[in-house]
């Protein structure tokens, strides 16, 4: 990427669904995409899919005997130190964790609890520094941890994290691994001591949040914590707030865009800010001093020029075959190409014209060319009358008797003379009764 920060490839892994959650492995080598649908998919660097997890089966009631989500995810990450393991929370009330080699089944099932034993959504989870922990912060304003190899109870439950039904939209772990830091719905930002899990250490107000994604991090040397504030459209600047770790004092305020931020990551290694606002901006912040590789890089490699295509000294206009060697022979008069064609056999050949009458040489006329065109036309042609079949086989007897063929020289002396029934006047009389006489059959 030049200074242009024109992207190289753009796809659309999920159809129409919104984007939740993107996220890097550990190795950089895949992506996590986390989409709004149940199913989380893994792309390779290139943007071709690798994975896609299964879906499960909606109508089991038990979330943990089904082999994936059944409903829309809300987040997802990968583990800190295992590079084929990742995380998902969804709609359906669980937590699942997932490994890259085996897509077709979940690899182990966390399920959050109300405090009367109910089924609560998860909005957001995440793992602790060292990959031992589980956190998700739940509609109902708890926020629950998990040891990762213990999938039934909790280890540390905060009942009354925040507000009830304000949707935390962020955990994040400390990099020494014992503050949490959580970003409610109910526009504060507060830090928890893993061991003291009961009351927060900080709480920041006031910071407006509208997306159910809004972020919050720490710095790299683990002194600031950072996170975006929402505003209305024309109603102001969306801002980046950084609070003092320990004192949570607010120590920088930056105005990001006239927008929302919605998103944002401070890199540990790059030492860069990344932020996502809400009008589709995309920034990057980075100090010329601290700040490693990343957006230093785009910024001092200048863009490519187009190649333009090289001017001719001198301008010559060369008209096509305008050359003697290309230049076509052309005829100068058309009496001799025509009795160059009158010789030529192909050209010259008259036409059979259409046959009339009977038909010769194979050919009939005006019927077409084969055989059954002319069957139908002599069967059309054909006036005798068929409908006594009688006399039709009779008219035949007197030629057969003077000049037998076939059958009778081998049968004359054994041949019976034929005897033919004579007509009776019965039947001559039964036509000349009137209709309503006559039997009806």
């Amino acid at each position: 990427m030049d200074s242009a920060l024109q992207a190289f490839r753009c796809l659309q892994p999920c159809e129409c669904h919104q984007i939740r959650s993107l996220q890097y492995s550990i190795t950089g080598d895949v992506i996590l995409v986390v989409s709004g649908n149940s199913q989380a998919k893994i792309l390779d660097r290139d943007g071709f899919q690798v994975i896609e997890c299964v879906k499960g089966d909606q109508y089991i009631v038990d979330m943990a005997n089904t082999k994936g989500h059944t409903a829309m995810l809300n987040g997802g990450c990968w583990h800190p130190k295992i590079k084929e393991e990742f995380l998902t929370c969804s709609n359906d009330g669980t937590v699942r964790t997932w490994d890259v080699t085996n897509e077709k089944k979940h690899k182990n099932v966390f399920k959050p609890r109300s405090m009367q034993g109910k089924r609560v959504i998860p909005t957001c989870c995440t793992y602790s520094r060292d990959g031992k922990l589980i956190a998700a912060g739940c509609q109902d304003g708890t926020i629950q941890i998990w040891d990762r190899n213990l999938s039934v109870h909790t280890k540390f439950h905060c009942r009354q994290a925040h507000v009830p039904g304000s949707d935390p939209s962020c955990l994040t772990f400390s990099y020494d691994g014992t503050v949490l830091a959580s970003r409610g719905g109910d526009d504060t930002l507060k830090t928890w001591d893993m061991r003291n899990f009961k009351k927060p250490l900080n709480v920041a107000t006031g910071l407006s949040s509208f997306f159910p994604m809004t972020d919050c991090c720490f710095s790299p040397d683990d002194k600031l914590l950072m996170t975006g504030t929402s505003v209305k459209k024309g109603a102001g600047n969306g801002t980046l707030v950084f609070f003092d770790r320990l004192t949570f004092q607010k120590v920088y305020e930056i105005d990001v865009a006239s927008s929302s931020v919605v998103r944002c990551l401070w890199h540990p290694k790059l030492n860069q800010i990344m932020v996502g606002t809400g009008n589709g901006l995309a920034k990057v912040y980075y100090d010329p001093i601290k700040s490693q590789r990343g957006a230093k890089l785009c910024v001092v490699k200048s863009q490519r020029k187009e190649k333009q295509a090289e001017t001719l000294t001198q301008d010559y206009i060369i008209t096509p075959h305008a050359l003697p060697m290309f230049r076509e022979a052309r005829q100068r008069s058309t009496r001799k190409q025509l009795e160059k064609d009158r010789l030529d056999p192909m050209k010259s050949h008259k036409p059979e014209p259409p046959v009339s009458g009977p038909g010769r040489g194979g050919r009939v006329a005006m019927h077409g060319g084969t055989l059954s065109s002319f069957i139908v036309k002599n069967i059309a042609l054909d006036k005798t009358d068929d409908s006594n079949p009688r006399e039709a086989i009779l008219r035949h007897a007197k030629e057969a008797s003077e000049n037998p063929y076939w059958v009778a020289p081998a049968y004359t002396r054994t041949q019976p003379e034929p005897v033919f029934a004579e007509e009776e006047l019965d039947d001559e009389e039964a036509d000349k009764e009137p209709e309503w006489k006559k039997r009806k059959i």
